[in-house]
């Protein structure tokens, strides 16, 4: 794609491994040099701007270089960069903890820190077996996940995912996970329509649950949106049937709310559309605006006084990261929350989500290969399918997402596929001209490729 490999991006090649990539495809398309960053724009090392449609990996909220999180972190930099958080504490933790604790579901009162996703997801997993082994409860030794769930990349995390890509190879190493078929929505097997279903798709998790309640100690799910699988979306009438059962089998409900968190589903929490609260909520990403790495995980004073007793009764839950609780961290992400508040960006999102629906589901409408285009917040994916009718995918072989992802880069949209679905998770900073440019240029992208492969007699 690119004629030329700059200096840079050739000291790169010698040395990086990039994540989630085959790096023989940076043989075509090295890598780009991203210089700065403003807004909700990438420049890279020629001057070229590109729409940063994904939020660099769903991190960034309210923009690039953003002039309030930025002098928050050079204010606390000169002031302490870290310390020890065994023994020791200091005010960004508080605060955090503290504001964490009033704006996420009632009862999620104690936060436990961690550096990422994953982390936050081990650390749940833990936290809930340990929980039931000191409770008396020692049959409780396996998780339930879903089909097509993505929780994170160390091996705990694995284990209770369901996307082959990532964790096929390794399932010699995971642990004995359940699984139950999770919610399409798009596919649905029952032929309902998700505004208007009963959830029917509950049946499968209730049938494992019947069978496995005993040896369960926890439920895991992704909130309203199972990202990684293609942003598939499902209503919270089945968040709220999942925890009314979780309550009925004795199993605790962790709600990965990492992707999900901070308004990208229109509230600022997912399980908040479903009136619930679970027994874990994992956070990261957008915690800290895309500044740092951070993760929590909130529980109940009910998990908590499970652990708290003499020492010798080694009840403690002795888990740690050499950064936990890292004070720029925290800082960062206690202004995020205050942005939130004080700049009223609940409100936006739902004016920019309502914009960005009605406009994308009447461009996307009319191309041939668009199967859905389905949106919650301002999490919208499109669907690409061979057929309209059959909602037959494109084989993967063929990366069709990946084709147009290269499309659009030319054109200045950064636009990372799920496999055959494209999707927009936008910093809220976006404008409106910039919800149409960024909808406009991926039109056109889609519409460059299937024109091309027409004529070369591909789709």
């Amino acid at each position: 794609m690119i004629s030329t490999i700059s200096t840079l991006q050739r000291r790169d090649l010698n040395h990086v491994w990039h994540p989630c990539s085959q790096m023989k495809d940076y043989e075509e398309l090295p890598p780009i040099v991203i210089k700065s960053g403003k807004g909700i724009y990438l420049y890279d090392e020629n001057g070229k701007q590109y729409i940063d449609a994904v939020s660099s990996w769903w991190v960034n909220l309210f923009g690039h270089s953003n002039k309030r999180i930025s002098t928050a972190l050079a204010n606390q930099a000169f002031q302490l960069e870290h310390a020890i958080f065994a023994n020791f504490t200091h005010e960004p933790a508080i605060f955090l903890a503290e504001k964490l604790a009033e704006i996420t579901p009632d009862g999620l009162t104690k936060v436990f820190f961690a550096d990422n996703g994953s982390s936050a997801i081990e650390v749940a997993l833990k936290m809930s077996f340990q929980y039931h082994m000191q409770k008396n409860k020692p049959n409780k030794k396996r998780f339930l996940a879903l089909t097509d769930a993505y929780h994170g990349e160390t091996l705990g995390a694995l284990s209770v995912g369901g996307v082959d890509l990532y964790h096929a190879v390794f399932q010699p190493l995971l642990l004995d996970t359940v699984r139950a078929q999770g919610p399409d929505c798009f596919r649905c097997p029952f032929n309902k329509k998700p505004d208007s279903c009963n959830t029917p798709c509950l049946s499968f998790v209730e049938e494992k649950l019947k069978v496995h309640h005993e040896e369960l100690t926890a439920i895991i799910i992704e909130p309203l949106i199972q990202a990684t699988a293609g942003m598939k979306m499902y209503p919270p009438s089945y968040l709220k049937n999942l925890k009314e059962l979780c309550l009925q089998y004795d199993v605790h409900l962790i709600a990965d709310e990492v992707a999900v968190g901070f308004g990208r589903t229109g509230t600022m929490f997912a399980c908040e559309q479903a009136g619930i609260t679970p027994d874990f909520m994992c956070l990261s990403k957008g915690l800290t605006g895309g500044y740092l790495p951070l993760s929590v995980v909130l529980t109940t004073e009910k998990v908590y006084a499970a652990f708290y007793d003499n020492y010798e009764t080694m009840k403690a839950f002795l888990h740690s990261h050499s950064y936990t609780g890292n004070p720029l961290a925290c800082r960062v992400a206690y202004e995020v929350l205050q942005i939130f508040e004080e700049e009223h960006y609940i409100e936006q999102i739902e004016e920019k989500g309502a914009f960005m629906k009605e406009l994308a589901s009447s461009v996307f409408h009319h191309q041939s290969y668009v199967g859905e285009y389905r949106q919650t917040g301002m999490v919208g994916a499109i669907e690409l399918v061979i057929d309209k009718e059959t909602k037959e995918p494109f084989p993967s072989k063929d990366r069709v997402g990946y084709q147009i992802y290269q499309i659009a880069l030319k054109k200045g949209l950064l636009l990372r596929p799920l496999g055959n679905v494209l999707y927009f998770m936008p910093p809220y900073v976006i404008t409106k001209e910039e919800i149409r440019t960024m909808i406009d240029l991926t039109n056109e992208a889609i519409q460059q490729y299937f024109d091309n492969a027409f004529v070369k007699g591909g789709a």
